[in-house]
């Protein structure tokens, strides 16, 4: 339906009371929210009612030109159907979980002397994978606490196979130098054997075997080996004391959510074999006010749906689903199994929701903590700045290189959240002159502001200038050739003493020094946004100065490919000796021609 003014009256009483899903358009055409519904004319007319509505559902509806309805043959698939539009639409008004990598999982390598490693998602290597987990510091705490029991190495097979020598990890006891034979092929695949046993959760009888083992190692007085064992199981009770879950088994993820004025917060908690391997918090950001069984049913349809997550047998949630039919029916469809969704739970599984209930009511405080004073920093320098509003959206610009070499400028973005990373950009920096920090400065500014002059960028508020004076006058001259007058700028210079603190600040010009308290909330923001532009340089310029660095002069020569290359370094050992080589001598490596040998030799020499 459309008309030149939307009448929601008349649309009502024309619609079905058959489940389906509902798309709302602006006055442009572009999808706002897409939701499904039980039925249909009951759900969108609650959007239409006199009173009731919250002032973000006011604002959706007030942007509501028209409303495209797809009739289902059940909720199932509708909620189906509402998914596979969010998922390609992503409507600013649906709640929306960032595309997440794969998750993380541990490989127990199929090698002679196999490894533990780190994968995300990978099913192609050979071996056996254990997990999920739910991000990859719970796996990277599980490989740490194996290195230190069972001494199964964690390197990849092209370190493994390359070692004349053991590497660190075996001097510092977290791994029995397999690759140098320093442990017997029978004793290294009893640690596996356990490492393998630890990942499958069998706690009990690996400690049972273990104390079997330690037991008879002291009878045959092997009093060193026995005191390893003891110690392995010293280690292998505290982990299980630290899981809280010693003797439970099954796999379940406890999802709870929770809503504060200010932000949500959905805390997924994941048991596989008894165990909590680990947890994640997730902050969608929310559009439009919800109740926590809506915020669930939203995350739980996107998270299981979509692929995010692999399915557990039970879902432990912290509130009822109002469509917990719909959604276990949709997954069975979308991925043949089948699950139980649970809001009521006793005992063990009481405590686990109780658990992941404490962790996302932690998490959010602790955000809206973040918010609130990162809020209150800009309050403070709105103050400073003399601005009517709050700037939202201020940039800061770096320059770092080493004695001149790999010149990279750095751009960070903060926003009314605090840093906005995916919005950082780095310059690599050409035709300046080593060392000249002011040349490199204009051209990075000009790169950028010349997108935010042709519109293809917004302008920021403030654009703070790192760097005192001089770097101060080269932005002036930028912005004001380019025409951008309404950008404030503030420069900051770090004070005599060189001490966060007192720095002084140049604030709209080059004469309007000021110098602020060290406990100054506008001071601390100034310096959080300096801070994270030095650290961004400084990370971009050593990517850039180690490419550089590890580029061969051979990979310039036309016609040399990987293969000529190794075989160019593998007859002469490195560049050195192949420049001092002669054109005959090149000529008897394999693969390389006579002809070849006069290019390779004229453009080693070409200088």
């Amino acid at each position: 339906m459309s008309h030149s003014e939307f009448d929601p009256k008349h649309f009502v009483s024309n619609l079905t009371t058959r489940p389906g899903v509902y798309r709302m358009y602006d006055v442009k055409g572009e999808l706002l929210y897409v939701g499904k519904a039980k039925n249909l004319k009951n759900r969108v007319a609650s959007y239409f009612r006199v009173t009731g509505l919250t002032t973000k559902t006011m604002a959706l509806v007030s942007r509501i030109h028209t409303i495209e309805i797809a009739v289902t043959k059940s909720e199932t698939e509708a909620l189906l159907l509402e998914q596979t539009l969010i998922k390609q639409h992503r409507p600013p008004y649906n709640i929306l979980l960032r595309d997440d990598k794969s998750y993380p999982y541990i490989l127990l390598s199929n090698h002679h002397h196999p490894a533990l490693l780190f994968r995300r998602g990978d099913k192609t290597d050979k071996g056996t994978l254990f997990g999920p987990f739910p991000s990859g510091s719970a796996v990277k705490e599980s490989l740490n606490t194996m290195q230190k029991v069972f001494k199964v190495r964690q390197c990849e097979d092209s370190t493994y196979s390359n070692r004349s020598r053991p590497c660190l990890q075996y001097q510092i006891k977290r791994c029995s130098g397999p690759c140098v034979n320093l442990i017997s092929d029978e004793e290294y695949e009893n640690d596996v054997r356990h490492a393998r046993m630890f990942l499958q959760g069998k706690d009990q009888e690996l400690t049972a075997e273990i104390t079997t083992q330690m037991s008879a190692a002291a009878a045959d007085m092997e009093f060193e080996r026995a005191a390893e064992l003891r110690d392995q199981i010293i280690q292998l009770k505290h982990i299980q004391e630290q899981q809280h879950v010693y003797g439970q088994t099954g796999d379940a993820d406890v999802i709870a959510a929770i809503i504060q004025p200010g932000g949500l917060c959905v805390h997924v908690m994941m048991v596989r074999k008894g165990k909590v391997v680990g947890s994640k918090s997730y902050y969608p950001k929310m559009p439009i006010e919800i109740t926590e069984g809506e915020l669930l049913s939203s995350f739980i349809a996107q998270f299981y749906l979509g692929g995010i997550q692999e399915l557990p047998k039970t879902l432990i949630i912290s509130h009822k689903l109002e469509d917990a039919d719909a959604l276990v029916e949709g997954i069975f469809e979308t991925t043949q199994k089948k699950i139980e969704v649970l809001d009521s739970v006793r005992g063990q599984r009481a405590r686990w929701l109780e658990l992941a209930k404490l962790n996302a009511e932690q998490g959010l405080q602790a955000r809206l903590s973040d918010k609130r004073n990162h809020f209150s920093r800009i309050t403070a320098l709105q103050k400073l700045l003399g601005f009517s509003e709050a700037p939202m959206h201020m940039e800061c610009f770096d320059i770092s290189h080493s004695s001149g070499e790999a010149t990279v400028a750095s751009c960070v973005v903060f926003g009314p959240d605090g840093p906005d990373k995916k919005r950082y950009r780095s310059f690599n920096i050409e035709g300046v002159e080593p060392g000249d920090d002011y040349g490199a400065m204009k051209q990075a500014l000009t790169r950028r502001y010349k997108r935010v002059k042709s519109g293809e960028l917004d302008a920021p508020d403030v654009l703070l200038i790192d760097g005192g004076k001089g770097q101060l006058t080269q932005a002036e001259a930028v912005l004001k050739e380019l025409g951008l007058v309404n950008i404030f700028l503030l420069g900051v210079a770090k004070g005599d003493t060189r001490k966060p603190g007192l720095e002084t600040l140049y604030i709209g010009s080059k004469e309007d020094e000021v110098v602020l308290p060290p406990d100054s909330a506008a001071l601390h923001l100034i310096q959080h946004i300096r801070d994270e532009a030095h650290r961004f340089a400084v990370k971009s310029h050593r990517r850039r100065r180690d490419k550089k660095r590890r580029h061969s002069v051979l990979e310039d020569i036309p016609g040399i490919g990987p293969n000529r290359r190794k075989e160019l370094l593998t007859a002469f050992g490195g560049y050195q000796e192949l420049l001092s080589a002669s054109q005959e001598n090149i000529a008897k490596v394999k693969g390389i021609s006579a002809k070849k040998a006069e290019e390779i030799y004229l453009y080693l020499h070409k200088s």
